[in-house]
């Protein structure tokens, strides 16, 4: 189950299907978000298997004068047993970062928060980040 707590402002769509990986812990204590290029809308509660292509490195704050929290954006390509050899190996390219980049910090903008981008990394800082943010959210279960 979901719990809406904004709607996207009027006009504006996500560039992809954007969710979260499940089961992990992130740096800003949520889920680990994740971009998922494929050619079709996703419905919410939908479960991908999803192959890590890289992250965009960025910094979140969520009020002016707060401190700045690594807020990530994994981007990754959903994958299935039929998926072509030819679709199993998409590149980032740099245009759609920047597309991907300008709607995070605009849409941050409108809520009076600041996304800055760091900078982006490949799939095997991508898979990095997943793992350490499955140890983290295991660990934090461990001690509840």
């Amino acid at each position: 189950m979901f719990i809406i707590s904004k709607a996207l402002p009027e006009g504006m769509v996500f560039p992809f299907n954007f969710g979260f990986v499940p089961g992990t812990l992130a740096a800003d204590e949520d889920p680990l978000d994740m971009l998922i290029l494929n050619e079709e809308p996703v419905v919410s509660n939908t479960l991908l298997f999803v192959r890590p292509l890289a992250v965009i490195k960025a910094t979140q704050t969520e009020e002016a004068g707060a401190k700045p929290v690594r807020n990530d954006r994994i981007v990754g390509q959903a994958i299935g047993k039929e998926s072509p050899l030819e679709f199993r190996e998409l590149k980032l390219e740099k245009a759609m970062v920047k597309e991907i980049s300008v709607f995070f910090e605009t849409y941050n903008r409108l809520y009076g928060k600041e996304f800055k981008v760091l900078g982006v990394a490949g799939r095997g800082k991508a898979r990095k980040l997943v793992e350490a943010a499955i140890k983290n959210y295991s660990k934090k279960k461990a001690k509840n």
